[in-house]
């Protein structure tokens, strides 16, 4: 550790905190997950724990905490949307992280093929069928089996490196 001044360890049972900005140090891309509750109205939630799991059968997982307002409608739903933000989408990143109660009056959206809301202007969204919910701890993990994908090759992602926004730079 001498050798590295600004090196920072996390053991079990140490500090969450130390444990988050490690975690924090793997750069993701920004997702809204979407979907429409039992009465129709629409929910989502900004969830950067997304991966592929499986090409055959197409499946995709995302996790989202357990005190979220829109965990409950997302894991109860048939189907729901991961929309990939584009650097344009920022605030909309930051809308849909908070407690706002009217997430998705200023951003466009419309109804997917299977009814989860599409974020307009997304770099990607993956249109899904809940294929599973597991347990994660403070978290459910969410499983889909993607029913449509699309994309505009010509964006750019919103990306998230410790606690704040990026954008990719090329050399």
């Amino acid at each position: 550790m001498a050798d590295h001044p600004d090196r920072q360890e996390y053991r079990s049972g140490h500090d969450p905190r130390t444990l988050r900005d490690a975690l924090g140090c793997f750069a993701t891309g920004v997702t809204v997950v979407t979907c429409l509750t039992g009465d129709g109205s629409p929910a989502g939630l900004t969830v950067n724990s997304f991966t592929s799991v499986s090409l055959d059968p197409p499946l995709l997982l995302v996790c989202l905490a357990k005190v979220a307002a829109s965990a409950a409608p997302l894991t109860q739903a048939s189907h729901f949307a991961v929309n990939v933000l584009q650097t344009g989408q920022q605030p909309a990143s930051i809308r849909f992280s908070t407690r706002a109660e009217d997430r998705f009056g200023t951003t466009p959206w419309s109804c997917g093929e299977a009814g989860a809301p599409i974020l307009g202007n997304s770099l990607g969204v993956f249109e899904c069928q809940r294929h599973a919910v597991y347990d994660g701890g403070d978290h459910h993990i969410l499983i889909g089996r993607v029913v449509k994908a699309s994309f505009d090759a010509g964006l750019d992602p919103l990306l998230y490196f410790r606690g704040r926004y990026r954008r990719l730079h090329f050399d």
